[in-house]
């Protein structure tokens, strides 16, 4: 299964975006064509297309392995010198100074990287999201990376490495921590295999659909934390919770199962192969888009399940569904109220 460069320009203009109807039958015929074609498919060719196509130097790992270690060594300090005595400082409850750090923390580095992928798709010259099969034009082996580009990656290729890590040992443990970490497991093996393989394009346009919904959940929870601080009820906190809830809820709708698969998924299963009719690792990469495709289903049914509580008045107040129920318990030791409790019996109301 040889493999020829990207075509050398792309349509007149942009393809318009297809239908639900149109990706499952576009990308099935694609990838049932692409499998009857593939005459020698297996071990053997998946171990010449790593030697042929994968380009990832020791030095580039090396530098990814260090920033997931400076990420975790920054939000420990961020914790201990910012979050918690800010938390102190704003009064708020123990059980909302305990979850501050985590959503500060989150909050701040998703915004961060979603601006700048926002101002690569949107204030520069890249195409990406107007037209996302313009992602594999002009594609060939072992291209180079623009260098603007190459940042974000190494940006949320640290991230999701020190994910790993936070999920297990410093974030509060919910209902649907194992997905979470399944779900940073395929977010890390996509960000370093499309680094390694030049998808570095498209993987450009999933990060920027997926970073906008974390940005409006972990600000609502930022504001739910400090609408009780001082003991009192703040209606502008409240407000703004409330607002940041229905956008969240929405956006996760738009941007991960509407234009997630109408633009990204379109553009690998299908558009790909005619840019580059022999792509290398086609099965591999889409499976892991396509199971992400699934995570994002499988959250948005947590979703779902809470605005049906909301709008049939079981829920009066915000309320992250993944959380424990507490269990009446209190720790003699006022410490114990900042470390997330790990036994999973516990936790109590997120939102």
């Amino acid at each position: 299964m040889a493999t020829t460069a990207g075509s050398a320009a792309g349509p007149a203009g942009p393809e318009p975006m297809p239908s639900y109807a149109q990706l499952v039958q576009r990308g099935w015929g694609s990838a049932l064509a692409a499998a009857r074609g593939c005459a020698d498919c297996g071990w053997g060719l998946a171990r010449r297309g790593l030697a042929e196509h994968a380009h990832l130097a020791p030095p580039e790992l090396l530098l990814l392995a260090l920033g997931a270690l400076g990420l975790t060594a920054l939000r420990s300090a961020a914790t201990a010198r910012l979050f918690r005595p800010l938390a102190k400082r704003c009064h708020l409850q123990p059980k909302d100074a305990a979850k501050l750090p985590e959503s500060a923390w989150k909050f701040l580095f998703y915004l961060g990287c979603w601006s700048y992928s926002a101002y690569l798709l949107f204030g520069t010259d890249y195409p990406f999201f107007h037209d996302p099969p313009s992602a594999f034009y002009d594609w060939t082996p072992g291209m180079a990376v623009p260098w603007d580009i190459a940042t974000a990656y190494l940006l949320q290729g640290s991230f999701y490495g020190h994910s790993i890590y936070a999920t297990l040992y410093m974030d509060t443990w919910r209902k649907d921590s194992v997905v979470m970490l399944v779900h940073h497991v395929v977010t890390l093996v996509l960000i370093v295999s499309s680094y390694a393989f030049r998808y570095h394009n498209v993987g450009l346009l999933v990060l920027f659909l997926h970073d906008i919904s974390d940005v409006q959940l972990e600000f609502t929870k930022l504001n739910v934390y400090f609408k009780a601080r001082g003991g009192s009820y703040r209606r502008l906190h409240a407000l703004v919770a409330d607002l940041g809830c229905l956008s969240f809820c929405f956006s996760w709708f738009w941007f991960r199962l509407y234009w997630f698969p109408l633009k990204v998924l379109y553009a690998t299963c299908h558009t790909s192969l005619i840019s580059v009719p022999d792509i290398p690792f086609y099965f591999f990469f889409n499976a892991l888009l396509l199971l992400l495709t699934v995570m994002n289903v499988y959250w948005f049914l947590y979703i779902v399940a809470f605005a049906t509580k909301v709008l049939t008045g079981q829920l009066r107040e915000l309320k992250d569904l993944r959380e424990y129920d507490m269990v009446d318990t209190q720790s003699p030791k006022p410490s114990k109220a900042e470390k997330p409790l790990r036994n999973g019996l516990v936790k109590d109301k997120l939102f």
